[in-house]
């Protein structure tokens, strides 16, 4: 994977990405480390988590959290003494349309997405740099739906109002949102090839580009917005332009 960072870009920081061990959380940290930069993982599989540390090599360290568990948050922090960048990407949910969904699986995408995200800056806070910068994990269906998800839809949205909100409380601390479309990556590899290339033709033919994002795409927009200075307050759409049809 070739950088357009320097090498010492993140030198003597230090970058949180829970859900770091596969996809864009992993390609963010390669990228950190990279860059002269130390990262801790965070998930829920110790595996995944050791086999990524240990490729990131010595300036990669790792635990397992479940962000849903407000101990577990706290026990991960508690070994964190100083972070630098926030990354969260782990999230577990259902999506359908409202006719079809229980309520209990349709608040799946608020329980894991948007209240897994607070729950960790609540948590970091007293962690955080004065000059940290997080980033929060929004999606292109916050703007403009993809389908019959509706509580998938309204997540996202309020994760991005998140990130406004959290703009004006905490700066200078820096606080934005990245709302990738579909991503041809580590998710979507594990599902049928046949359902794989549908819904990457279906969405290509929806973007400006015409095609999907890759994650490493999506990680150096999260990477501009760890070390723009002046950006804070807004959300950033690595999506093909899929937002603008």
């Amino acid at each position: 994977m070739t950088s357009y960072l320097s090498d010492s870009a993140f030198a003597d920081r230090t970058v949180v990405v829970i859900g770091g061990g596969t996809g864009i959380g992993l390609a963010v940290a390669r990228h950190v480390v990279g860059a002269g930069g130390s990262v801790v993982l965070g998930g829920r599989t110790h595996q995944t988590l050791r086999d990524a540390a240990d490729g990131l090599g010595a300036r990669a360290r790792w635990a397992t959290v479940d962000t849903t568990d407000d101990a577990s948050v706290a026990a991960f922090f508690a070994d964190v003494d100083v972070v630098h960048g926030l990354f969260t990407t782990a999230a577990s949910y259902v999506t359908g349309p409202i006719a079809d969904l229980s309520i209990a699986d349709a608040a799946t995408a608020f329980d894991t997405k948007f209240w897994g995200q607070y729950r960790v800056v609540k948590t970091a806070l007293s962690s955080l740099a004065d000059d940290a910068s997080v980033v929060l994990m929004s999606g292109a269906a916050g703007a403009r739906p993809a389908g019959p998800a509706p509580a998938y839809s309204a997540a996202n949205s309020a994760v991005e109002g998140l990130a406004r909100g959290l703009a004006v409380e905490l700066a200078p601390i820096r606080v934005n949102a990245v709302a990738p479309g579909t991503v041809d990556g580590n998710l979507w590899q594990q599902r049928d090839p046949a359902v794989r290339r549908q819904a990457f033709d279906s969405y290509s033919a929806a973007t400006l580009l015409g095609r999907v994002s890759t994650e490493d795409e999506i990680a150096t927009a999260v990477l501009h917005l760890f070390l723009n200075t002046t950006t804070t307050g807004t959300t950033v759409f690595p999506d093909g332009g899929y937002t603008l049809r």
